[in-house]
């Protein structure tokens, strides 16, 4: 085992890692920092990939995927769908214990669709604030991503606040 500083700071690396490859739209690099059943020291021929390590995803809004055939298409479809994303990561939290790790953050994601008709502008760029987790197991080959779940942060209403006592009276 390596020293605890040593471990956070991987486990930081690897976290931005997988934001970075979503950035840059790299299916192959998002894939290989998933958790996969030969990480863990299982043959897969000889095993049901589902009983050792199985992954899970939950995006906004999503139900949750499981398996690495379900959540890697996931990416894929988001990918092809995306012609522009960004994070900005924020409120960050790493804790690692034994060979896991639990990250939480706050996304701050600018993202864009598709570009107009007969257009090289891309599309409208719209911001959405998410809270994730993401939970990493330490594999011979460094940390890899067990499990992200993201939900939207609903932003409060301030008409909520406008709201005068005899408006809740009647």
């Amino acid at each position: 085992m390596s020293a605890p500083h040593v471990d956070v700071e991987q486990v930081e690396l690897a976290n931005r890692a997988f934001y970075e490859a979503l950035e840059q739209g790299d299916f192959d690099e998002l894939s290989a920092i998933w958790l996969t059943p030969t990480d863990l020291g299982v043959d897969e021929e000889y095993h049901d990939p589902a009983d050792t390590g199985v992954i899970s995803c939950v995006h906004p809004g999503w139900p949750v995927l499981t398996g690495r055939g379900e959540v890697l298409r996931s990416y894929a479809l988001i990918m092809a769908n995306t012609e522009y994303i960004q994070f900005f990561l924020t409120d960050v939290h790493v804790s690692v214990t034994g060979d896991t790790a639990l990250v939480t953050c706050t996304e701050n994601i600018l993202s864009g669709g598709p570009s107009p008709e007969d257009s090289d502008e891309l599309g409208p760029l719209v911001g959405q604030l998410v809270v994730a987790t993401n939970v990493f197991r330490r594999t011979p080959v460094g940390w890899k991503l067990w499990s992200h779940h993201a939900s939207p942060v609903l932003a409060e209403n301030d008409e909520d606040d406008d709201t005068t006592e005899d408006d809740t009276l009647s």
